[in-house]
């Protein structure tokens, strides 16, 4: 081959290497800005995420969110219940249920009064950290009737019969009963069922039953269950009737109030605040004429104030409850009045004097006469003469009939020492006393009051031993 033909096929061939490098040079260079663009890309990415776990703390991501506090106290008390989770299908809860929900009315009446008194009772039992079930309860005592009264002598919405409530430092005077109180009754309803619960272990079914019942007899029924061998669980206990069918009914009444819509009841909402404050008096008041003075509507301050029984601010604490909205201004007025303006909200003269007149008049009662009797006898063991008893009874003679009433007044009723003749006798009883008893305890077992127990037990004193003997009289 001549040289020239070889220059240029030389020259060809490195024309060619120089394409086939550019080309080669010029894929790399591309592979390599793609590369570099993704691993910019993601770089990016990664830097943002990170900053995002540097800037959002870890316990947020954990966190569940906040609930807010509901509106309205029925579904704040939906979130409190608490003595439904152990409890299975039970017919004796069904039958309660239906109850209700064949009686709605019931249900919305008491729930329509108890919009006063229940964001009261349902903090109360929060403090305490017990089942807001229990804010049904004085539905099932009293339907929230701070008035209502029973043939057993209990009063106010929680029902404590005289004796329990003076327990519970509940004072009872002819102008102020504490167990009308709507404050105190509920701090002492909630002290008692308290000390039921742990009494009975923790257990509150058997709790509420002793509430009913009282504690001597849940505890008697539970004696029993255990010496035979069967469950001493509330659900099998030998109970009376309205007690076996007392918790039933507040815990299907709760199954109601928890999804009223399903039983066609229909619960007007009640704002989860404060219905009423207490404002501190130092005076004797008028209702009525405090209602007027600060424009409160009359039948709602007596409804939160019903422990006046004369509707007039003797004997009971040194405060009103008032509607929230009126009790900073009551409050202000009440401090800036001169004596004058003082005297226009105090009782009249005259009223005053006549309810007292009331109070103080002797209680009448009835005496009904028995085989051998006379009145001589009548009036000894009454404490009254015989000539009062011919007046009262309008008679002129000696002559009594067996089975005939006499109206008493004054005096005293008879005393245990002339009720115990040979039939009385008959129904005493000896009780042993066994651990943990107390002179509290042994009344309420018997259906006694304390006070005649300690009458009758005179050198028992207040510790009772094991061991002990005492004397009840049944009936009494």
């Amino acid at each position: 081959m001549s040289s020239s033909s070889r220059r240029t096929s030389q020259s060809v061939a490195l024309t060619r290497l120089a394409q086939i490098s550019a080309l080669a040079l010029a894929a790399t260079l591309v592979g390599c800005q793609s590369t570099r663009q993704v691993d910019e890309s993601e770089s990016v990415r990664a830097h943002n995420y990170q900053a995002r776990i540097k800037h959002k703390p870890a316990p947020l991501i954990m966190a569940k969110p906040k609930q807010q506090a509901p509106q309205d106290v029925w579904e704040r008390m939906r979130q409190g219940f608490a003595l439904q989770d152990t409890i299975d299908v039970n017919p004796r809860i069904e039958q309660q249920r239906l109850w209700f929900a064949s009686n709605p009315r019931f249900v919305e009446t008491a729930g329509e009064r108890g919009s006063l008194y229940l964001h009261y009772i349902v903090e109360r039992l929060e403090e305490r950290d017990m089942p807001l079930e229990l804010a049904l309860l004085p539905a099932i005592e009293s339907a929230y009737n701070p008035m209502a009264y029973s043939r057993a002598h209990a009063a106010g919405m929680w029902q404590f019969i005289p004796s329990t409530g003076r327990h519970f430092n509940l004072r009872q005077t002819n102008f102020y009963d504490g167990r009308r109180d709507v404050t105190a009754s509920t701090n002492a309803a909630l002290d008692y069922l308290s000390r039921l619960h742990d009494m009975f272990n923790g257990d509150w079914l058997l709790a509420l039953a002793a509430y009913n019942a009282g504690e001597g007899t849940v505890s008697r029924a539970i004696e029993r269950n255990e010496k035979l061998g069967l469950p001493t669980d509330y659900w099998n206990l030998p109970l009376p009737q309205e007690t076996r069918d007392y918790v039933p009914k507040l815990l299907a009444l709760s199954q109601v109030v928890s999804t009223p819509e399903s039983y066609g009841v229909n619960l007007n909402p009640i704002a989860n605040e404060p219905y009423f404050a207490a404002v501190a008096i130092n005076d004797r008041l008028d209702l009525s004429r405090v209602a007027a003075f600060a424009d409160i509507d009359e039948d709602e301050l007596i409804q939160l104030n019903p422990a006046f029984k004369k509707r007039m601010t003797v004997d009971g604490p040194q405060q009103l409850l008032v509607p929230t909205a009126k009790a900073q201004l009551l409050s202000a007025s009440l401090s800036n009045l001169n004596p004058e303006q003082l005297l226009s909200l105090q009782p009249r003269k005259a009223v005053f004097e006549a309810a007292v007149a009331e109070a103080s008049a002797p209680a009448t009662r009835s005496y009904r006469v028995k085989r051998g009797d006379n009145l001589g006898s009548i009036a000894k063991a009454n404490r009254v003469s015989v000539k009062d008893i011919q007046r009262w009874n309008k008679i002129s003679g000696n002559r009594l009939k067996a089975g005939q009433v006499l109206a008493m007044r004054g005096g005293n009723a008879p005393s245990a020492a002339a009720n115990r003749v040979a039939s009385a006798k008959q129904r005493s009883t000896q009780y042993k006393v066994r651990k943990g008893d107390s002179l509290y305890l042994v009344a309420k077992r018997f259906n006694v009051e304390m006070q005649h127990l300690k009458r009758w037990n005179p050198r028992s004193g207040h510790a009772l031993k094991p061991g002990q003997t005492l004397t009840v009289y049944l009936g009494h």
